[in-house]
Parts: C-alpha cells; structure tokens; sequence
C-alpha cells in the first residue's frame, strides 16, 4: 500500500523575527535546507532558520492556496498566527536533525 503524501506550509524565522513563508511536500529536508544555507535566496540572506510554523495538508492544491493566502496577509496577522501556536518562537526543528548518519544524510521518520 502507498503511503500518502502529505504537504506542508511553513513559516521559517530569523532571530530578529524576519518570515520566510514557503511549501513542501518534504518538510524536513526543506528546513534543512535552510538551516544549512543551501540554496541563495531571501532564506539565506536573511538567516531564516528557524522553524516557527508549519500546517499539513493532504492536497496539494489547498496547500498551495493556503501559502498564497499568508503571503497576502499583513505582517500582524502572520505574527498572530505564529503567536498563537507557538508564543514563545520555539524553533520547532530544534531535535529533527541529531541522528545524521556520517555524510550528513538525514535520517528521519517519514522523510
């Protein structure tokens, strides 16, 4: 039986509380990729590396919709989104990546 596929949009941070606001459809190895930098871009340059968001969605469609909906919304409204799931901006991904097998390849559940 295959497994389903499951998708997810995801709000990453910087320190200073800069959004990154993005969708997966392979959410651990997405914020990887940000922790380490991997690709230039906004993430980068602005050092969003933390996870303070995510929801998961089975279609892929209103995935997509729901990240265009946040993206238009105002800066207050996202913050009191994240607040109000993670009021102290935990880092969400904090212990997703202590198992790492010797040439940095992830090791994780469901990824």
């Amino acid at each position: 039986m295959q497994q389903q596929k499951s998708y997810c949009v995801y709000v990453m941070a910087s320190r200073s509380r800069t959004l990154y606001i993005g969708f997966t459809g392979r959410l651990p190895t997405r914020v990887w990729q940000h922790k380490t930098h991997a690709f230039d871009g906004f993430s980068a340059k602005y050092r969003c590396e933390r996870l303070v968001y995510y929801e998961l969605y089975q279609d892929v469609q209103n995935a997509i919709a729901r990240e265009k909906q946040l993206k238009k919304w105002p800066r207050a409204t996202k913050l009191k989104l994240i607040e109000t799931a993670n009021p102290t901006w935990l880092d969400l991904a904090e212990d997703w990546y202590k198992d790492m097998n010797t040439s940095g390849q992830l090791r994780m559940r469901g990824d």
